[in-house]
């Protein structure tokens, strides 16, 4: 079960993918996985011996990390914009 509702989901959609329709766009998958990352981080910080969530919190970093090696493939001018927007990779 996901922390956003479905309003914040269609901002990030609309903020990083163009519009709110456009799910499929990587920025917009890649901002909604960060996040989810930093809300399960901050989960980690106050229970620490919860291991199933940060299995969890691998497999989403995993997943964004290939996320991200493709976008900066296909587009590095868009993947350097994203990663400076988000905060990440510094």
């Amino acid at each position: 079960m996901s922390h956003l509702s479905a309003k914040q989901k269609t901002t990030i959609y609309k903020t990083y993918g163009g519009a709110e329709t456009n799910t499929g766009a990587t920025e917009s998958q890649i901002a909604q996985m960060t996040e989810r990352i930093n809300h399960i981080s901050n989960h980690l910080k106050q229970n620490k011996k919860d291991f199933s969530t940060h299995r969890g919190l691998m497999q989403l970093v995993g997943r964004r990390k290939r996320l991200l090696q493709y976008m900066s493939r296909t587009n590095l001018q868009g993947y350097r914009a994203l990663i400076e927007k988000l905060g990440i990779r510094k």
